[in-house]
């Protein structure tokens, strides 16, 4: 009996990932890739070291403040209370990418999204030091040499430090930025500081490094259910193979098909079949095969065919922003259909909402809890006292001279226990009072409801009401 050798027969657990060298492109599509990184990285990095100036509280423009329990935002001071502004933000964010995702597919994943990002100056960067796609392709095929070594040791290198730079960059946004700076680097920074920074660095580098289109294709979630989001009407990236295929489908240039007349007459489409569009596709994709998982809309590869498309004096928009019923029809989307209309409104009134809440944040908060133990006290003139815990919380950067009064109750005094006299509270803090209120004895009653009123002496807030009752027996 022959032998059969089983482990060629053993399905693989998973497939090895195929190194993608990208080719460098120029067009409009890259031009605003460009801006955008450029503008986000602006943002995210010079952001943490802007200066600002407050009464209390740390003068970074925008900061985490985890001790104090505060996110600074330039003159908005957000409190605990005051996270419902983040639920309002995260379902702006939710609304406003369904509302772009209905109109231009997976856009947001092309220009805006983080990986891409990252991925685009890491790619950028490996370029730099190891040349283009060609040279790339050369190197990465070649045994191990010294110049293989260096060229990938110092790409590795320049990765690893804006990937270091990015988990300090985060890192600051939660501590004042130059005091972080100078402690981190002398050894003197809180064990998170270098755990926060250590875990960013290592999860940017193998992300935009080493994993770049595994992330898009496998790891995010996104790529997974933004079909459900698409309709015929959605414009997404799209290659027209009627006018590319024609009834004898793609061809190189070659003898006799090299003007745009001669391939029409015998049958021939547009597409010379060049590939450059696989080239330069940061996924890898064709995206001559159609709509799939990978393509992340970055306009790339429409770049590419309008350049070729230009240098042979043929219309360009083989590959262009199209949605499936132009490509079946040729009629243009309506941008006025039910969903895009309300995607639109919902993004609209997640918007507004956030605004009125931004400027409707109480300037402060206060809370009254009757003191139970004892319910009340029998005064030796027969008057009645309760006692009751006031606490305010000032979230105004300037201090506040409060006065407090009680109405529903004949003739009540009020006291202020403990070392305090008055109800001044300092900017952007929190006191607790100990309050006396003492009012004659009432007969028949057992309880009556009272309202407490907290006022601004210097007239810039609104009153602010808390009702809680009295106890006469």
């Amino acid at each position: 009996m022959s032998s059969v050798d089983l482990t060629e027969q053993e399905p693989e657990l998973y497939q090895a990932r195929d190194p993608i060298h990208p080719k460098s492109i120029k067009g409009r599509f890259r031009r605003f890739k460009t801006s955008v990184l450029v503008l986000a990285y602006a943002i995210f990095f010079l952001l943490p070291w802007v200066r600002w100036e407050r009464v209390v509280g740390p003068n970074q423009a925008v900061m985490f403040d985890i001790p104090t329990r505060r996110y600074y935002l330039f003159d908005l001071v957000i409190h605990p209370q005051d996270m419902f502004l983040l639920a309002g933000f995260l379902i702006l964010a939710a609304w406003l990418l369904f509302f772009v995702t209905g109109m231009v597919g997976r856009a947001f994943c092309g220009y805006f999204c983080f990986q891409t990002l990252w991925t685009d100056v890491f790619m950028k960067v490996e370029q730099w030091i190891q040349g283009d796609r060609n040279k790339r392709m050369k190197l990465e095929k070649q045994r191990w040499n010294a110049e293989k070594i260096i060229k990938k040791g110092a790409t590795v290198l320049v990765w690893t430090l804006i990937a270091f730079w990015t988990g300090f960059t985060f890192t600051a946004y939660w501590a004042d930025a130059p005091h972080l700076f100078v402690s981190f680097f002398t050894g003197t920074a809180a064990s998170a500081a270098y755990m926060t920074t250590g875990i960013l660095s290592i999860t940017t580098l193998v992300a935009a490094g080493f994993a770049r289109e595994q992330v898009c294709i496998y790891m995010c979630p996104y790529a997974r259910f933004q079909a459900v989001m698409f309709d015929k009407e959605t414009l997404l990236v799209s290659y027209d193979a009627q006018r590319g295929e024609g009834a004898q489908g793609r061809k190189p240039l070659q003898k006799g098909l090299m003007t745009l007349e001669e391939r029409h007459a015998s049958g021939t489409g547009d597409c010379i079949d060049c590939t450059l569009c696989v080239q330069v596709c940061p996924t890898g994709i064709d995206i001559r095969d159609g709509l799939q998982l990978a393509c992340i809309s970055c306009g790339l590869c429409i770049d590419a065919c309008d350049e070729i498309m230009t240098k042979r004096g043929w219309p360009t928009g083989l590959i262009r922003y199209a949605s499936e019923q132009e490509l079946e029809t040729g009629k243009k989307p309506s941008l006025l259909k039910f969903r895009t209309i309300g995607y639109g409104l919902a993004t609209l009134l997640a918007s507004a909402l956030l605004i009125y809440g931004v400027l409707t944040i109480k300037p402060l908060d206060f809370s009254i809890q009757q003191i139970r133990q004892p319910l009340f006290v029998v005064m030796s003139d027969g008057s009645v006292q309760n006692n009751y815990e006031l606490k305010i919380n000032n979230k105004e950067q300037y201090a506040l001279e409060l006065e407090l009064t009680v109405q529903g109750l004949s003739n009540a005094h009020i006291a202020i226990g403990g070392n305090f006299t008055t109800l001044d509270i300092p900017p952007d803090e929190t006191r607790n009072y100990l309050i006396h209120i003492r009012a004659p004895r009432e007969s028949g009653v057992s309880r009556q409801l009272i309202t407490f009123k907290l006022t601004d002496k210097t007239g810039h807030l609104p009153v602010t009401e808390s009702t809680t009752s009295f106890n006469f027996k």
